[in-house]
């Protein structure tokens, strides 16, 4: 359709700073010149840099206006940015700075109708929170009215109710604005009829109805995470379908820290067809008319389309998933360094395939131009490991160096040996097995890629743990821990495995990483196994990978616990051999390392969400103290014994 041509053209002139002609104005005037059609605002924007966010929107609002939309929608807060956190608490005058903006965006509204999320403050004298979560009805001049958020999520890594109200009545005044009924993000996410459980009393969308809305529009910034997609797509859709009334969703894009956004707004009609959606992770101003059923529908990432009527439980088969994780990953990343004014990034490549993934992905994101690899070598590298290394590093097009850190070890031993000697002296229980020589060299590489990054404008480290190495606390702080960020922290290591022949399979440059690492079984080569003479192999140490992510996602996705592990078949089980008395090993050890692993969660660096669940602390808080919890459970004999007097 002609229409969509044309607003490609000025998706990419707006991304490019050009100027549109009257010529294509007129043209998309013309064609949406019966009326009825509405743009979805689709904009990635910067937290608290309300100038910024204030001049896209003035972009789009002018531009709707021209071509003579009757209204354009905005993303939740987008004035402000989502989330905001305490921001607003600690420094209030922001939010009064939103509100001077907000006023300036409604004097630009000629006949469009604008719809636009900003951070509301409410009367001091009031009892509650300080602010509301709103959308401003702008047109003609003037704010025509406002709509606030009722449903405030404070779980996983929402935290809206810290300091936002929630509002008493639904819609404008209780009412609609023109027949459309007005809601922020969670406020559609109530339906009874839908969900299982529900965490509010009452449903926005249902109450709009009941008042009379002809339309739905749904303002959101609503993250992208594994399996996101099929319950946003169905629940929308069975929302739209009940009511008989279409829905309008635009949603934000882009990253903000740990939180990736994907876009992908759409509308569905009153039979809950799909009838338009945007583009996924990237801006885009989407026109479309909900009473022509006029939209067009961009692809998801490849493979979510599939993955749409998908059950709840345990694979290794990750295809369908891993366009959007590349994806959320490298968003989260650009996203990250462009609006902390980072340009570099320099990272360890041990040639093994936590830091290669990182190494690709950082390419991607900040051009390898800007991304240096050291290989840092010590008496326990392997030639291979230092070969892929620099093969990988060549592969990409990355800056690329070598250096040894045997002279600091060696150091450092001798003056902490000096220094235990003292120390023994005057303690007892001095560790017969040490991993100081393990952490002595995981962290003099940290020392050399800080010392670059505090060397050279505009650089960080990158930690390049992964998620199922994390859980066990198999990392060492202020080593391969130490960053200022951790692409990967969210990624478990068989979907790492999947992740890297996807990346060969799909990248521009094709096979980048090379074979030998992906085979490689990982180890960190910082100590000697015992059993073999050889370094220690990861799996060796801790367990299966298979067995382990299996057991982090049962935790995570189903709140199962050991006693459900010991009456379930793994995946990792229908393939091998493994006896009662093994699987128990494994889960004690497990629970031994996962409960004294909790402080290091508590300092991991700024990651990327990307699974359904996360050990992230915005997404997830427990108390570093609570590593006691008996995870098996106990009897009522044990606890009528225990408490008898």
């Amino acid at each position: 359709m002609r229409l969509y041509e044309l607003s490609e053209i000025v998706d990419k002139k707006f991304s490019n700073g050009e100027q549109i002609s009257e010529n294509i104005i007129n043209e998309i005037k013309n064609i949406v010149s019966e009326g009825g059609f509405t743009g979805m605002a689709q904009i990635n924007p910067i937290a608290g840099n309300i100038e910024y966010n204030a001049k896209k929107i003035a972009k789009y609002i002018k531009y709707a206006d021209s071509i003579g939309l009757d209204m354009v929608v905005f993303p939740e807060l987008a004035l402000m940015g989502y989330p905001i956190e305490d921001t607003i608490d600690r420094h209030p005058f922001i939010v009064e700075e939103n509100m001077k903006w907000l006023k300036g965006l409604a004097k630009i509204t000629k006949n469009t109708t604008a719809l636009v999320g900003f951070v509301e403050p409410r009367d001091k004298k009031a009892e509650g929170k300080r602010f509301y979560n709103s959308v401003a009805i702008l047109q003609g001049g003037k704010i025509q009215g406002i709509v606030r958020k009722s449903l405030l999520p404070t779980y996983s890594e929402f935290n809206d109710y810290r300091y936002i109200e929630p509002s008493p009545v639904v819609g404008l005044d209780g009412g609609l604005y023109n027949g459309v009924g007005i809601t922020i993000c969670e406020d559609c996410w109530n339906n009874k009829n839908f969900f299982e459980k529900n965490l509010y009393e009452k449903d926005p969308i249902d109450e709009l109805h009941k008042a009379g809305a002809k339309l739905f529009v749904n303002c959101s910034a609503s993250p992208t995470r594994a399996k996101k997609e099929q319950l946003k797509h169905n629940m929308l859709s069975f929302v739209s379908k009940s009511y008989k009334t279409p829905l309008i969703y635009v949603n934000q894009v882009g990253a903000i820290d740990n939180i990736s956004f994907d876009g992908s707004s759409r509308m569905f009609d009153e039979n809950g067809e799909l009838i338009a959606r945007a583009k996924s992770f990237e801006e885009q101003f989407l026109i479309v008319n909900p009473t022509k059923k006029i939209g067009k529908i961009y692809p998801l990432t490849k493979g979510l389309e599939k993955s749409l009527t998908e059950q709840k439980v345990f694979t290794l088969e990750y295809e369908s998933d891993l366009e959007r994780t590349y994806k959320t990953i490298v968003q989260g990343i650009r996203d990250y360094f462009n609006k902390c004014g980072f340009k570099r990034a320099v990272l360890g490549l041990s040639g093994g395939l936590d830091s290669t993934v990182c190494a690709v992905l950082l390419a991607d994101a900040i051009g390898a131009e800007n991304v240096f690899g050291v290989s840092m070598p010590s008496k326990l590298t392997s030639k291979e490991s230092k070969s892929d290394a620099a093969e990988l590093a060549h592969n990409l097009g990355i800056n690329f160096t070598e250096a040894s850190i045997k002279p600091m070890v060696d150091t450092t031993t001798e003056c902490l040996n000096d220094l235990f000697k003292v120390v023994e002296s005057k303690w007892d229980d001095r560790y017969k097995t040490s991993f100081t020589p393990d952490n002595i060299q995981a962290r003099s590489r940290a020392m050399f890629l800080w010392g670059i990054s505090n060397e050279f404008g505009s650089c960080i480290p990158i930690a390049t743990s992964d998620k199922s190495e994390l859980y066990m606390g198999y990392a060492t702080i202020n080593g391969d821990m130490s960053g200022g960020f951790a692409p990967i922290a969210d990624v478990p290591k068989t979907k790492l495995f999947a992740f890297a022949r996807w990346m060969n399979a799909n990248r521009e440059v094709k096979n980048a990483i090379p074979e030998a690492i992906i085979l490689k079984k990982p180890g960190a080569e910082l100590a000697i196994d015992p059993k073999t003479g050889k370094t220690l192999i990861a799996e060796d140490a801790l367990m299966p990978y298979e067995f382990l992510d299996e057991i982090i996602w049962r935790i995570e996705n189903k709140n199962e616990g050991y006693n459900d592990f010991l009456e379930t078949e793994f995946v990792y089980e229908k393939k091998n051999n493994v006896s009662r008395e093994q699987k128990i090993e494994w889960l004690d050890k497990f629970y031994r390392r996962m409960s004294t692993a909790l402080y290091k969660w508590s300092i991991l660096p700024p990651s990327v969400l990307v699974e359904a669940r996360s050990i992230n602390k915005s997404d997830y808080r427990q108390p570093i103290t609570s590593g006691r919890i008996n995870y098996k459970g106990v009897d009522v004999n044990h606890i009528d014994s225990a408490l008898s007097l």
